[in-house]
């Protein structure tokens, strides 16, 4: 696993050359809008900061039909603390990363599990529809 930080609170963990995921720290700060992950993932990460009085123009989005061969997941750590262990394709552990309150992570490779450290309340987006247990495939990993 090799963690590349390119801007503080910024973190990129790669393993055998493939992302495996985009961790944006609480303390992540910049004055532009900003995406970190590549155009062609199915879930996009960005950072939108607004000043007081900015407009957004309303928009929709148009119908485009696109395939979404993995699920790709965000998390957002509301409250508490918690260890990501990630796994690699055969399901060996490669690392963890410790996510605190105000933490958001991209999880776009790989297997991962979660050790709950501290209470915590995490907000979980990802794809759709859901296809229950036909979406994930489990195993035994590190605690």
């Amino acid at each position: 696993m090799i963690k590349e930080a390119k801007t503080k609170g910024l973190e990129y963990v790669y393993h055998d050359g493939e992302l495996y995921c985009v961790i944006m720290k609480d303390n992540y700060k910049s004055s532009k809008i900003e995406f970190f992950t590549p155009d062609s993932f199915s879930q996009q990460l960005g950072f939108l900061p607004h000043k007081k009085g900015n407009i957004i123009n309303p928009h929709k989005h148009k119908i485009n039909k696109r395939e979404i061969l993995y699920t790709q997941e965000v998390l957002f750590i509301k409250k508490g603390k918690v260890r990501v262990n990630f796994y690699d394709k055969g399901h060996l552990n490669i690392g963890s990363e410790v996510l605190t309150s105000g933490d958001v992570i991209l999880l776009c490779n790989g297997g991962h599990g979660f050790e709950i450290i501290e209470d915590t309340i995490m907000i979980e987006v990802k794809q759709g529809p859901y296809m229950g247990e036909e979406d994930k495939e489990r195993f035994d990993g590190a605690k």
